[in-house]
């Protein structure tokens, strides 16, 4: 039973002097390029060509960059990606090969201030994020099935955020991406037409539409005329040969126009190719807005049977994230995923004897203080 998240941030006892370095973990002795590589051996002394040497029971460590990982981070495996930062000694797992749920964090700034954004974004200069990535990128396993792009707002990014496209188009030519976009920015033609430019075969931009009233979708991204924008982002994207999906995350200031939204999706944007119903996720300014917006999902569960219906209907694809089988009506069963990063779900011991556990998409680590009344075991 998974009750505790995944940490992808920690620090070891004993920082030295040397740049902060992007690289591959192997156990593999012989592997080729070792200067791109971090040798996870407990035996080993001597890091030879290797970058650094990671250790995780030795109580001590000796040596020139000899790393004694913290026990947070003994999961490593060969083929994860790691960021060091030798002098405060900082390790952040940006990739890890066994997870489905691997995704590129390019930049913590946002032009939307979205009332429940899990991400609160910061005015910083992090353009340091892209080359960090530009390194780690080329060391990703080729077999990797899907690669999110998420932020912040990437598009703010400009040309980097194609370098980004482009770098996994060469080295992931058979990997998925699927970029997290408020889209408004795809307004400008110009900017829509420079990422078809790139050809990636297999590229999604998932964006949020969270009303068919534009004074809604405003008042939830907090930003005026955003609703045109967005909308002519989607159409824009639509127009250079772009697959788009479409958000919506429920709350107190959404469930009521679900049925209408679903209406004007069909009616209006025919062509996305799927269209996500999220449940909210309290943390971020969804912890600091918990009370004005969060609602249980049983509150609202007429609204969006009635939403997936119509969809349904009009044969668009859809599905229901972040949502427990126990709070939704079962004929909505077949639409929901498991779609939690495997590093912040978990489940409840009261879940533990549920016969749907293993089909249901849990919690987050967040929302254990804040989950649905009807939480119950399916026997």
């Amino acid at each position: 039973m998974k009750t505790d998240v995944t940490i992808l941030s920690d620090r070891f006892a004993t920082p030295f002097d040397a740049d902060p370095m992007v690289v591959c973990v192997t156990s593999d002795r012989s592997t080729e390029i070792p200067q791109h590589h971090a040798l996870l051996d407990d035996e080993i002394e001597d890091r030879g060509d290797f970058a650094v040497v990671l250790k995780r029971f030795n109580a001590r460590s000796s040596g020139e960059r000899i790393i004694c990982l913290p026990p947070t981070l003994h999961y490593l495996r060969s083929g994860d990606i790691i960021r060091i930062a030798p002098a405060t000694g900082q390790i952040w797992v940006m990739y890890r090969k066994e997870s489905l749920n691997n995704a590129i964090f390019a930049t913590e700034r946002c032009n939307s201030w979205c009332v429940m954004c899990s991400q609160p974004p910061k005015k910083v200069d992090d353009s340091e994020l892209v080359n960090d990535w530009l390194k780690a990128i080329p060391l990703m396993s080729r077999e990797t099935k899907c690669l999110g792009i998420t932020g912040g707002e990437p598009t703010l990014l400009g040309p980097r955020l194609i370098e980004i496209i482009e770098s996994c188009n060469l080295h992931l030519p058979q990997t998925g991406l699927h970029c997290l976009s408020n889209g408004r920015l795809f307004q400008y033609l110009t900017l829509a037409k420079s990422v078809a430019a790139v050809s990636h075969p297999d590229l999604v931009f998932g964006i949020p539409l969270y009303s068919d009233i534009a004074s809604r979708h405003n008042y939830t991204v907090q930003i005026d005329g955003a609703f045109d924008q967005t909308l002519r982002g989607i159409l824009n994207l639509a127009r250079v040969g772009i697959q788009c999906e479409i958000r919506v995350v429920v709350h107190r200031h959404t469930f009521d126009r679900l049925p209408q939204l679903a209406e004007f999706i069909a009616r209006n944007l025919p062509f996305v190719t799927h269209v996500a119903w999220m449940g909210y996720e309290p943390i971020g300014f969804g912890r600091a807005n918990l009370n004005a917006l969060w609602m249980d999902p049983v509150e609202y569960a007429d609204q969006l049977a009635q939403a997936c219906t119509i969809l349904r209907q009009n044969a668009i694809e859809q599905s229901i994230y972040n949502h427990q089988l126990c709070v939704l009506p079962q004929e909505l069963w077949d639409l929901s995923r498991q779609s939690i990063s495997d590093w912040k779900n978990i489940y409840l011991s009261a879940c533990e004897p549920c016969q749907v556990r293993q089909s249901c998409g849990g919690f987050f680590h967040s929302a254990v203080a804040n989950h649905s009344r009807a939480i119950a075991p399916v026997l």
